[in-house]
């Protein structure tokens, strides 16, 4: 059985759902730290040819907490970010195709940031024909204390995975052998360019899910999710 563990983002690029449809479970994290400095509440779209950052506003907090303790701001305007994502492609090609995904998506009424983000990411899924099953890392039976290497093999037990894919990013994190021990092959997902024609002179790469789609057939999109990419 083939598994990926990752933490969630908000309409994340092509490569994260290549590794979804990659294997047969993919567990999100839930108990990870947020960060200002990551991309967990925020991504990047196509605005009058270059990229602009789109994000959903959070509630002032502690920035030791998890994502599932962390909510949205009360005064999130869903409007103006749908406006935001009218402005930047009401003129690509996929717009009446995709929008409503988004709206579907913005406008769900979860204030907490992790069930906004995993509704999100099960949602585009949907469209996109992954079937990949989906779990939540705080609802299986580990030492959630544990981290980092240690978490991810606590994991791959504990679902009996033989099989560990993870983001190419991650390839100085873990050793091969180290999982080898336990019985479970360690492999790493990379995307491959993707280039299509968009709303300017120049390509701008590693846009959101959401440029993607807008740009392109979903035919064309799923077939670029299930093939690719290369595993090493």
């Amino acid at each position: 059985m083939r598994l990926a563990i990752m933490q969630p983002y908000f309409f994340p690029y092509i490569g994260y759902f290549q590794l979804i449809a990659a294997v047969d479970l993919f567990i999100v994290y839930d108990h990870i730290k947020y960060t200002k400095k990551g991309w967990i509440n925020r991504n990047r779209l196509l605005q009058n040819g270059q990229d602009a950052t789109f994000s959903l506003p959070l509630k002032s907090d502690s920035d030791s907490l998890d994502v599932c303790e962390r909510e949205l701001a009360a005064g999130f305007n869903r409007d103006k970010l749908l406006n935001q994502f009218k402005g930047a492609y009401r003129r690509a090609p996929y717009f009446e195709q995709t929008f409503p995904l988004i709206e579907r998506i913005v406008r769900y009424e979860d204030t907490n940031l992790f069930g906004f983000l995993h509704h999100s990411i099960v949602k585009t899924c949907e469209q996109l024909g992954i079937t990949t099953e989906i779990k939540v890392s705080s609802g299986l039976a580990i030492d959630h204390g544990l981290k980092n290497q240690d978490k991810v093999l606590a994991l791959c037990e504990a679902v009996g995975a033989t099989t560990y894919i993870n983001a190419i990013g991650g390839m100085d994190l873990y050793a091969r052998e180290t999982f080898r021990e336990k019985g479970i092959d360690l492999k790493f997902i990379r995307s491959r360019p993707f280039e299509y024609p968009q709303l300017g002179n120049e390509f701008v790469p590693w846009l959101s899910i959401i440029d993607v789609m807008m740009f392109n057939t979903l035919d064309a999109v799923k077939t670029s999710i299930s093939t690719n990419y290369e595993l090493v």
